[in-house]
């Protein structure tokens, strides 16, 4: 059986692409197809709720971070056992970074590279046949890219949706399905996206709820026949990270949970055994792994309470002075001297590396980014180069003394200078990383 695909994408953020794409999948769950997700760009969230909604793990598709061949090797395991396999978008359809085509993280280069039909979005309230321009511009604008039909959110009427169905018919471009505008369906959302699908514990529900308007509102065998073949080879593990040892210790919970799958995924594909603990319920690190990553995640919003988990600092205290230890971004947060509090209150943190962080300060950090490492670390050997993103509102208010990670540049490789620290076996960064770099097509 080949699997099928196709991608919902939008016009712009926050049109409704997250809440069309969950009740598709839920919906298309409940009919007993076999459906899997993906994400387009760096988004953790997303793919939690994406994997509620199917019951197997999402992914992340990154065109930016991402070669062409790790693409398809993702795309390729993803789609394994599937009928099909639906990737949600980002942003606008063709939103992301300046760079050579194909490589801009944009949702259409996943269109494109998959030659995948998309659904797109819009949000239709306060106008009408004005939709059907927008949607003509979105049609014409890459001829490579085949907008198939599209979803109205925030419908208000069957007169409404005829009056845009009309204006569409010339383009031969059907609306496959709508939100009614009444409907209050939208999820929770704090400063980094939507509220964690772990957080919320009438998911199911709400799922359930989603999959009744999908059933209601959208048409879903054409959706699933618009649907085109994935033909794609799966290929080696060449994912990524080199795995940072053989057992590895990984923060888990609410306080950190940003690490991309696929890194799990090439570290055990390599032979590396990955071993959770919770700091939040004041869990160190297993003293029979030989290494620790601290992902990214919400440590600001829990700052007390880490600061109170005796044995969790005790512990890192101790495996630091034996085993390399890693943060990006939250976990960066927690390796220094302290965190500042959204209230402006400074907790001690693990004391590892000597930055102070504040989210009372806030400053929003946005943006692709290649880090080039100075030394040899958990992410890589010395003088690689690391394609990843970083995306937070918490900044240095103290750097310390320690010595840089890692040289940063932007998106069109502009420098941004050095970043991060390393002291001892432990290092730290605000930067995520997402795949080694490599020379764009």
């Amino acid at each position: 059986m080949t699997p099928c695909g196709l991608i919902i994408a939008a016009t712009h953020s926050g049109c409704g692409k997250t809440t069309v794409t969950l009740a598709l999948l839920a919906a298309l769950k409940r009919r007993g197809i076999a459906v899997r997700a993906a994400k387009a760009g760096p988004d953790y969230i997303d793919p939690a709720f994406h994997a509620a909604a199917t019951g197997t793990p999402s992914i992340n598709l990154d065109s930016w971070a991402m070669a062409p061949e790790i693409l398809d090797t993702l795309a390729a395991r993803q789609s394994e056992g599937a009928e099909l396999l639906v990737i949600e978008g980002v942003m606008g359809l063709f939103d992301g970074a300046a760079g050579p085509p194909g490589r801009s993280g944009a949702t259409a280069d996943l269109a494109r590279h998959f030659r995948l039909p998309v659904i797109l979005v819009l949000d239709v309230h306060g106008q009408s046949q004005s939709a059907a321009a927008i949607v003509r511009g979105f049609a014409s604008h890459d001829p490579a890219v085949h907008v198939a039909g599209v979803i109205l959110n925030r419908v208000g009427s069957d007169r409404h949706r005829a009056l845009i169905a009309d204006a569409l018919a010339p383009l031969a471009i059907p609306v496959l399905g709508v939100i009614p505008r009444d409907q209050h369906i939208a999820l929770p959302e704090r400063h980094l996206g939507l509220v964690q699908a772990g957080e919320h514990g009438d998911l199911a529900k709400r799922l359930d709820t989603l999959a009744e308007l999908a059933a209601s509102n959208f048409d879903l065998d054409r959706i699933v026949d618009l649907a085109a073949p994935l033909t794609l080879e799966r290929g080696e593990a060449v994912t990524t990270i080199t795995p940072p040892g053989q057992r590895i210790a990984l923060a888990h919970d609410q306080a950190f949970s940003f690490i991309y799958p696929h890194l799990i995924d090439a570290w055990r594909c390599a032979g590396a055994e990955v071993v959770p603990f919770s700091p939040l319920a004041d869990e160190g690190a297993d003293a029979s792994c030989d290494a620790c990553w601290l992902p990214g995640g919400y440590p600001e919003l829990h700052a007390a309470a880490l600061a109170n988990a005796a044995k969790f600092q005790r512990g890192m205290q101790d495996f630091a002075q034996r085993y390399p230890v890693h943060g990006e971004c939250g976990g960066y947060m927690v390796l220094g001297a302290g965190l500042e509090d959204a209230s402006g209150k400074r907790h001690a943190m693990l004391g590892l590396l000597g930055h102070t962080t504040s989210f009372a300060q806030r400053k929003l950090h946005l943006g692709y980014r290649t880090a080039r490492l100075l030394v040899d670390c958990p992410v890589g050997a010395a003088g690689s180069a690391i394609r990843g993103h970083e995306f937070h509102y918490a900044r240095l208010i103290e750097p310390g003394n320690d010595a840089p990670l890692v040289e940063l540049a932007d998106a069109q490789d502009g420098p941004l200078g050095t970043a991060g620290g390393r002291r001892g076996y432990v290092t730290g960064t605000f930067f995520h990383a997402i795949a080694r770099a490599t020379r764009a097509p």
